[in-house]
C-alpha cells in the first residue's frame, strides 16, 4: 500500500460499505481498537438501512478507512470512524466525516453527536473543526482500557451556515474525493 503519494494527486472514493469490504474493515478495526467490533456486529448494523449508514474510503482497490452513522429521530450519532494507521494524515477521517454529516442532514438531522476517547486529541481537534463541542464525560466508557469518553455535539447542522462550514473544510482537503451516493430507504 503506497501512502507517500502526492496529496494533490490522491483520489479517495467513498462508497457504501458492503459485505465484501468487511475483511479489510475488520483488519483496520483490529489495528486501531483494543476491543474491535465483530463481523456479526457489522453485519447487523448493515442490515438496519433505514436508520444506519456505513461507508468505506478506498484508494485504488484498498479500503483505507470507514465510518458509520446511526439516526435517532432528528439526531445523527457517529458510531465510528477509523482509518488505517498507514493512511493517517491524508485527511481520510475528514473526508469520511464530511460524508456522514451530509448524509445525516439528508436524513433530517438537526444535530450530531459522538463519543471520543479522552486521549484521542487528534480526533477531538478534527471534530471541533466540524463544530462539535464537548458537553460531558462518560466515565469508563471504554471498559477495555478504563478510559473515559468525551461526549460531543454539533447543533444546527441543517442550516446554511453549517453547510458553509462543511464546504470550507472540503476546500482544505487536497486531492479528489469521489462520493458514491448511499442507498436511502
Amino acid at each position: 500500500m503506497v501512502t507517500s503519494a502526492d496529496p494533490e494527486l490522491l483520489e479517495v472514493r467513498i462508497v457504501p460499505m458492503r459485505r465484501r469490504h468487511l475483511r479489510a474493515v475488520l483488519r483496520i478495526e483490529g489495528e486501531v481498537y483494543p476491543r474491535p467490533w465483530t463481523m456479526s456486529l457489522f453485519l447487523s448494523e448493515l442490515a438496519l438501512r433505514s436508520t444506519r449508514s456505513y461507508v468505506v474510503a478506498r484508494v485504488g482497490r484498498d479500503v483505507v478507512g470507514y465510518s458509520g452513522l446511526m439516526m435517532s429521530l432528528d439526531d445523527g450519532h457517529v458510531t465510528n470512524i477509523a482509518v488505517d494507521p498507514r493512511w493517517h494524515r491524508h485527511k481520510i477521517g475528514s473526508r469520511l466525516l464530511l460524508v456522514l454529516c451530509r448524509e445525516a442532514i439528508a436524513r433530517g438531522a438537526h444535530a450530531l453527536t459522538l463519543e471520543v476517547r479522552v486521549s484521542n486529541l487528534g480526533a477531538q481537534a478534527m471534530y471541533k473543526r466540524f463544530g462539535f463541542e464537548p458537553v460531558g464525560v462518560r466515565k469508563n466508557y471504554y471498559v477495555e482500557t478504563h478510559e473515559d469518553a468525551i461526549v460531543m455535539w454539533a447543533h444546527d447542522v441543517d442550516t446554511p451556515e453549517y453547510e458553509q462550514r462543511l464546504a470550507e473544510i472540503e476546500r482544505t482537503i487536497p486531492g479528489t474525493t469521489v462520493v458514491e451516493e448511499p442507498l436511502r430507504w
